[in-house]
């Protein structure tokens, strides 16, 4: 079989629209088989995989973040609250030294 067959784990994500946690799941539950190369690398067969999107068995999940200006503020402040409080707090001494 030459390597063509095979896929990583990632394009099998790609192909069946799911997350490549949701593609782990689905080897340990035995509905795909993959197969070890030179003992590091997990390939599937990229026959197989057609085969199991075309069957129907697995759902689609939504892989789109949700954009909404809400969630990007929270987003922002989730991921950038340390630099906020860290420049607030530098402020605020440069404050104290300067004008106290």
């Amino acid at each position: 079989m030459s390597t063509s067959q095979f896929i990583s784990v990632r394009e099998t994500a790609q192909l069946l629209g799911i997350t490549e946690k949701k593609v782990m799941d689905l080897i340990e539950e035995k509905k795909l088989q993959a197969y070890r190369i030179a003992n590091k690398f997990l390939r599937l067969k990229k026959a197989e995989v057609l085969s199991l999107r075309n069957s129907g068995h697995v759902v689609k999940e939504n892989l789109e973040y949700p954009h909404s200006p809400i969630d990007r503020v929270k987003d922002f402040f989730y991921f950038n609250d340390f630099y906020l409080l860290a420049g607030i707090l530098i402020a605020l001494l440069l404050y104290i030294i300067f004008y106290t």
